[in-house]
């Protein structure tokens, strides 16, 4: 298996990822992807978007949106099926998880959005544009980018 990683991934916080694919056999170059951060030469039909926790995912989701919603956009424009693969760790296993999440920005904004609504916003773009929500620790990421990359089309 050959992996594109993007190269807007900062080497440090990809650091144990690209550990797990050089113990693993994956090969791996650096590249601009067109959407998402790991991407199979195999299948260039699906790619990986990580995500370091749900305050990120809020970002892309709050602040970011025209940016993060513009790229759901283009995966789905093209056939691409986007993943996002968020390390959030062991409290969130599932997008129904993210209801109980509590956002550390409420205690200093009253503006700041609740897992409820993040949970909405997410099942929205899901619905919306197929993007796929997957959960990990991080100490799993590089082996579940590679599951996510070798699994067979649903």
């Amino acid at each position: 298996m050959t992996v594109y990683i993007d190269s807007r991934e900062k080497a440090r916080a990809i650091k144990s990822i690209v550990a797990t694919f050089d113990r693993r056999g994956v090969k791996h170059f650096s590249n601009k992807l067109f959407v998402g951060d790991y991407q199979s030469l195999d299948n260039p039909r699906r790619a990986i978007d990580r995500k370091q926790n749900l305050s990120e995912m809020y970002q892309n989701l709050c602040h970011d949106h025209d940016r993060f919603i513009g790229e759901l956009k283009r995966a789905k424009d093209a056939g691409i099926e986007l993943i996002i693969l968020i390390e959030h760790g062991p409290s969130v296993k599932c997008l129904e998880d993210v209801i109980s999440w509590q956002n550390p920005r409420l205690e200093v904004s009253p503006y700041a959005w609740d897992g409820k609504r993040l949970y909405k916003t997410m099942r929205t773009a899901r619905e919306k544009y197929g993007v796929r929500y997957e959960f990990c620790s991080k100490r799993e990421t590089g082996s579940r980018i590679i599951e996510l990359l070798q699994e067979v089309a649903k």
